[in-house]
Parts: structure tokens; sequence; C-alpha cells
């Protein structure tokens, strides 16, 4: 018998004092080794050593005052270091100014609201009185805005944004930076004289932007930088450290340029001509002033929005390119700073409005998936346009008007004279509809950007053989193919489909700075 063998038949004896009980009481009698007993003073149950290729016991006794069996201790093969919470970070100091305004702007939206009871207040109001309200309603305005921003802290992990605020009532959002579509710096009037921004934020699922307001200017662009890489995937402890992409200006809108068009605007021209003929009607069969001005005012005010609202926020309009997608900047008191993300335009329009196409100009308006930007280009020659296009969706070559067939003649029918505004083409790359007839617009869907097909038919359509086929986007927009022929829509249904799996399954990831 080998001594290994033996070993496995050993008894241990409990020692005075032990709580166990021994695997056997009474001794071997072909035992080769004499069984050895617990020290004085173990709790616990000695066991038979035993050989194991792998042991995963310590074969010792146990320790005197042990209660239990001796364990070994855990190895890991990748000792790991306990994880730093995130450094919280407070907005800019010059927020409790804006927040501030909030109390004051309750006490004049109620003035606003019942102008007749605020009056009434007013008057029964001393100047002592008055004194009096201002000397505790300025300080409380003051604390709630030092408050609110010293309850407002922000945190970037390896994975999300952390904003928390609130001073009653805790509010905690956690935006994850994989869901983040696109991050803007602005600058309001007042802001840019302070030399702080504020940084939005379009995420997916979510109806408004989150933004952190205010933030030096310096540090927003810093902070947009650190975020864009960490959603590039870019270690963290290199993100802060690589700041922002550099950029190369593609074009720039001159000013000039932008009143005219503006001034070509056919919304423009029709806003102000209800502006000026409306109340005329208006003053000759009522003679009433009163209801001339509220007529008035607010078409004059439609027209200014329409004209003077747009050349202010498009002023200045410049689009450079970088490694984060394509960069806008505009605005003449307001100054935004926008991305538009690579890979996540879903849909690109070329409108050509009636007074635009003698000098060759067109619009460019976008739909991107889980944000707010809209206008790539408020005016360009359209060869200008079509190239900044092919930079948005790589591959894709604009359709010539040429090759844009309408639909057949009994469509006139259904849509007499705006039939002839309609058209379409399909490429490997890209589906393409026109439609409109004074304002000429051009929809461009990339075939892995299409969500669903659908084809629709209408009594009267169904009478006549035409069909519509509508194109689904991930921007929760659609783009239809109107009044085509019925067996060319059926054929285009089953082709787009086609078209878009094969177009998803070779699509590239969409990642930010690639």
């Amino acid at each position: 018998m080998t001594p290994d063998d033996s070993a496995e038949n050993d008894p241990t004896l409990d020692a005075p004092g032990a709580r166990g009980t021994a695997h056997s009481d009474r001794p071997d009698p072909h035992a080769s080794h004499p069984a050895t007993p617990n020290p004085p003073g173990a709790r616990g149950t000695a066991r038979p050593a035993t050989t194991h290729p792998h042991p995963t016991t310590d074969p010792s006794p146990d320790a005197s005052g042990a209660r239990g069996t001796a364990r070994p201790a855990p190895t890991h093969p990748h000792p790991t270091t306990p994880t730093q919470a995130p450094t919280e970070r407070r907005l800019h100091p010059i927020t409790p100014l804006r927040r501030a305004w909030a109390p004051i702007a309750v006490l004049v939206g109620w003035a606003v609201h019942d102008p007749d009871q605020a009056q009434q207040q007013l008057t029964r109001l001393t100047t002592t009185t008055l004194l009096i309200g201002l000397a505790v309603l300025i300080p409380a305005a003051s604390l709630y805005g030092f408050l609110t921003w010293w309850y407002t802290h922000y945190a970037v992990t390896d994975t999300e944004l952390r904003i928390r605020t609130g001073l009653l009532f805790r509010r905690t959002a956690h935006i994850r930076l994989e869901r983040v579509q696109a991050i803007d710096v602005t600058q309001p009037l007042l802001a840019r004289i302070a030399g702080v921004a504020k940084l939005k934020l379009d995420v997916i699922g979510t109806g408004k932007k989150d933004e952190l307001a205010f933030l030096g200017a310096a540090e927003a662009r810093a902070l947009r930088a650190e975020l864009l890489a960490r959603a590039a995937g870019l270690a963290p402890e290199t993100a802060h450290e690589v700041g922002e992409a550099p950029a190369r200006q593609l074009l720039r809108v001159p000013p000039g340029v932008l009143a005219v068009a503006l001034l070509l605007t056919g919304a423009t021209w029709g806003t102000a001509l209800a502006a000026l003929v409306v109340p005329t009607l208006l003053w000759l069969a009522t003679h009433n002033l009163w209801t001339v001005l509220a007529t008035a005012l607010p078409l004059l005010g439609a027209a200014g929005a329409n004209s003077a609202g747009r050349f202010v926020g498009e002023y200045d309009w410049a689009v450079a390119e970088s490694p984060d997608g394509l960069r806008i900047d505009h605005g003449l008191l307001d100054r935004t700073h926008e991305t538009v993300p690579p890979g996540r335009v879903q849909t690109v329009r070329i409108v050509e409005p009636l007074l635009w196409r003698r000098r060759g100009w067109v619009r460019v308006e976008l739909d991107v998936a889980g944000s707010s930007n809209s206008v790539l280009l408020p005016v360009a020659p359209r060869e200008t346009a079509e190239s900044l296009v092919a930079r948005v969706l790589p591959g894709v070559s604009v359709p010539a008007p040429a090759s844009l067939p309408g639909p057949p003649r009994r469509a006139g029918r259904c849509r007499p004279l705006w039939w002839r505004g309609y058209g379409l083409a399909v490429t490997d790359t890209v589906f393409a509809a026109r439609y409109g007839l004074l304002r000429r617009s051009l929809a461009l869907v990339p075939h892995a950007k299409v969500q669903s097909v659908r084809r629709r038919q209408g009594p009267w359509q169904r009478a006549l053989r035409l069909a519509d086929v509508h194109v689904d986007t991930g921007a929760d927009k659609t783009v239809t193919a109107r009044l085509r022929d019925a067996d060319e829509a059926a054929h285009l249904l089953d082709a787009q489909a086609e078209r878009s799996r094969t177009g998803r399954r070779d699509a590239p990831p969409d990642r930010w700075m690639t």
C-alpha cells in the first residue's frame, strides 16, 4: 500500500473541545501512518490529506480558534482596482443671474395675464410698501438663483453624461453617449458678451434637447469634444485630451446673397401683401381702428419673421468639414455652432423656389434621426449644393431633372396642373422623389435609411390605375412618389424593399469621428 493510499484512509480524531464529528471513531488496523489529532482548541473538523492534481483546499489543519475549514485565497489573473467616482462639476458662476429671473418672470406673467387686477393692486401700494416688497423680492430671487446653481452638477463617465439638478425634488438625468445624435454650442447675445455658452444635446427618444446652461465658452467646446471622443469609443483617459477636431471650411454664404434670396421668397411677398390688403379691406368695411390694428400687427409680425427673422438667424452661415461631421456656424445676435452627425442623415431635400430658378439658387434641408437640425444650406448655387450633398451622403449623386420621369397623363384627373411637378428616380444608392410646382423640392433617401415601404390607392386612383408609394425613414418622416402607374408602383414596392434590406446589410456603422 502506498503512502497516498493510506493517507486517504487516515482517520482524524477530534481534539478536546472540538465541535465537529470525525470521519471515523476507530483506528484503521491497516493504516501505515498514525492519525494526527487536531491541535488543542481547534473547533473545526480536520479532514484527511488527499492528493488531487489541482488541489482546491489546504490540507493543513485549522488554526487555533478557527470556526470552519480553512479556504485558500482566490486568485485573480487580472487584479481589479476600485472604480473611482466621476468628478462632479458645476456650471459657470454667472448662471445664478439667469436663474434669478424666474420669480420676477412669474410676477410679470401674472401682470400680463390679468392687467386690470395688476393695475388695481399697484394703485393700492404705497411707496413704503413697494420699497419693502422690492427689498424682499430681489434678495429672494438672488437666493433662488444661487441655490439652483449650487445644487446643479454634471459629471462625465465612461458611458454617460450625468446631470443632477433640484433643490427640493432631486432629478438625475443619465444621458447615454451612444444615443447622442448631435451636440451643439449656442451663444445668445448676452451670453456672447459674458463669454459663456449653452451646450445642447440631441438624444434618441427625447422630444427636446437636454442642455447645460451656462458654461464658459472654452469649457463648452472642450466638453463637447470630450463627449464626442467618448461616443466614438476612445479611451476615457485620453478622451479629455483629444480636444476639438480640426475643421476645414467648405463655404460661407455672403450676407448680400442671403438678403436677396429672402426678398425673392414667395412667403415674404405673400405675408407682406396680406399685411397691406387685409387691413385696408377691414377699414373700408368696419371703419374700426382697433379691428384693423388687431389684424395688421400679427400679419406684419409674420412678414418680419419670414424675412428679418430668417436673416438674423441665418446670417454669416458657414459650413466646415471635420472628422465628427459637418459643422455649421450661423447667427447675427445668437451665435449657433451645430454639427451634422455622419451617417445619421435620413433625408436630404433640395428646395428650389420659383423666383430663385433664374439665378440657379437652391436651399438644402435635412432630416436627421433624433435631431432638430433641419437646414444644411440656406442658399447656394446648385453645383455647390450638390457637392455638399455628396459629402453628407457619400456615394450618392443627385439625379438630373431630365432623369425624373413624371406620372402618366391620366394623373391630371386626380391633381389638375399640380401633377406636372411630380417625378421619381431610383438609382443604386438613393430613392429620389420630386414634388411641388412653384416651390419645387427633390427628396433624396438612401436605401439603407428606408424603414418601411407602403403602397396606397384611393377609390379614384384605383379607377385610373394609379397608386402612391410611401417610403418611411428613421426620422419619422415620409417621402412619397405620387400618382405612379399601378403596375409600376407594385414593382417599385417589391424592388425597394429588397434594396433597403441590401443597403442596411452593407451600410457601415454610424460612428462619430470615423
